[in-house]
């Protein structure tokens, strides 16, 4: 015989606190929640502490360079089985557009295939991370929009290049930080990695000059890296001695080896996927 509706009544509130005790983890009150599980926040201290629990054992530094994962999420699990097959790797750089829509979730996505690297990997902010309260969400699952770490007596500087998310404000690229880290001769050489490369139109044009010019006077810097244009460039566009190097997209199926030793010697190698 089936139940009434006076039955079932007082079981109503003992099925949903059911459904909300077992799914609790799952809910999502909002696209734009970032809120992460503890595995998946402060992801760049924890690569950085990884790296440097693996030491150089030579004066070369080798690592794999891309950029804009954005929403090519099959691209990024093929792109890690190939990256585990190069030998003498140490680590990967990502240079920004880790998320296409600046949602928590698609870092974590990323993070998901990335994190089955068998190195480290760290990244720098791009535009597209910072749609909505995407740049809350980087800092929550990745970290700091600007840092610097030093590997191999290579010191990296890694920025945030994307001068029209901040309405071209003057202070995006953080034009002191960068020079006082260029100033910093502590290591034999610099590689700076931002995603915004100053020759595009989305880098704040009121800082372009002064970018370029301290990056022109740097004398350990190697290359400057960047991201955004989602095919691989190499040349020096200011015609000023200083190489940039343009990374391609997931979506291309392609990054490049990039092996640095002496003081600027260094050689790239494109790997198709």
């Amino acid at each position: 015989m089936p139940l009434s509706l006076p039955f079932l009544r007082p079981l109503v509130p003992a099925a949903l606190g059911l459904l909300l005790t077992g799914c609790s983890d799952l809910l999502e009150f909002s696209p734009n929640d970032y809120r992460s599980p503890g595995d998946q926040q402060d992801l760049t201290a924890k690569n950085l502490a990884r790296l440097q629990q693996q030491p150089p054992t030579e004066d070369t530094l080798r690592f794999v360079f891309t950029g804009d994962s954005q929403r090519f999420y099959d691209d990024a699990e093929d792109l890690v089985k190939s990256v585990n097959q190069q030998p003498g790797i140490q680590f990967m750089v990502v240079a920004g557009d880790i998320s296409d829509f600046g949602l928590g979730r698609e870092m974590r996505w990323v993070d998901d295939h990335l994190r089955k690297l068998n190195v480290p990997y760290l990244t720098v902010i791009g535009n597209h991370d910072q749609v909505g309260n995407g740049r809350e969400a980087y800092q929550h699952i990745f970290g700091p929009l600007n840092y610097a770490f030093t590997y191999a007596d290579t010191r990296f500087i890694m920025t945030d290049t994307n001068g029209r998310e901040y309405n071209f404000n003057g202070l995006v690229p953080d034009l002191p930080w960068v020079q006082q880290q260029l100033a910093d001769n502590s290591t034999r050489r610099q590689i700076i990695v931002s995603h915004v490369p100053p020759q595009d139109g989305d880098f704040d044009p009121a800082l372009r000059d002064g970018y370029v010019q301290a990056l022109r006077e740097a004398p350990r810097l190697v290359f400057e890296m960047n991201g955004h244009r989602h095919s691989f460039s190499i040349g020096q566009p200011f015609n000023d001695g200083v190489t940039y190097v343009n990374s391609a997209a997931f979506e291309e199926r392609e990054y490049v080896v990039m092996t640095v030793w002496g003081d600027k010697e260094f050689r790239l190698k494109r790997v198709q996927f």
